[in-house]
């Protein structure tokens, strides 16, 4: 299948459509500052074929995909004690609720939406420098340096108020083991870390290669822990 073609042809029927509906997000200031008129798709097989089309290697900020790779690096140090008290079951709940965490008494249901971000976070903070050790993982993942955009890292904590909600909701009931202000600094910094579609795509690849380094072959996560991510 010649994936290159699917994926120029995807872009040029979608390219004149920029522009023409949606909008940016504006709960960030700094989202809300990105230009509209910007597509990208990347892929990579299991094997490692690559194709891509558009605005592909344009960094961007990668937000709740953010919380994939965090998990990663988590569940590589703490295996099974990382669900102590983080759940695995689905929210049915908006990803940012307090209504939920505040029924089940802080304790997340599952580590993909914000408060279990959060809760991982934490655990990362107890591990040592979590901002440095992810950009360290994503970068071999990728085979390229990546960064956090320091604007938008700001912007999310200036105006992050229902994650700080959250945070301290879980520092109360004995969820958070750290500082709340340290735990949501690396939350905040791992959702403003700039990568390209091409970027996401290679990092992503140990998830369909049983758990190794997709340029590597080295093993990243074991296939038992690949499959719980």
């Amino acid at each position: 299948m010649n994936f290159q073609l699917i994926l120029d042809d995807i872009n040029a029927e979608l390219r004149p459509l920029l522009g023409q509906g949606g909008t940016v997000a504006s709960y960030i200031p700094a989202l809300a500052r990105v230009s509209p008129l910007q597509f990208g798709i990347a892929l990579r097989t299991c094997s490692g074929e690559t194709a891509a089309a558009g605005d592909s290697a344009v960094p961007f900020s990668i937000q709740s995909m953010s919380k994939m790779f965090s998990l990663t690096l988590a569940i590589r140090s703490l295996d099974e004690a990382l669900w102590d008290r983080i759940g695995r079951e689905p929210s049915g709940s908006p990803f940012n609720s307090l209504v939920q965490l505040e029924t089940e008494r802080g304790i997340p249901r599952n580590p993909f939406i914000n408060a279990g971000a959060i809760a991982v976070a934490d655990r990362l903070v107890s591990l040592g420098d979590a901002r440095t050790e992810l950009l360290a993982l994503l970068a071999r993942l990728c085979g390229e340096p990546v960064r956090i955009d320091a604007e938008v890292a700001q912007s999310e904590a200036d105006t992050g108020f229902r994650n700080t909600a959250l945070a301290n909701f879980m520092k109360a009931f004995g969820t958070l083991d750290n500082d709340v202000d340290d735990v949501l600094d690396v939350y905040f910094s791992q959702c403003a870390i700039a990568m390209s579609c091409e970027q996401v795509a290679c990092a992503a690849g140990y998830l369909c290669r049983d758990g190794r380094h997709p340029l590597a072959g080295t093993p990243v996560l074991s296939s038992a822990q690949t499959r719980r991510v």
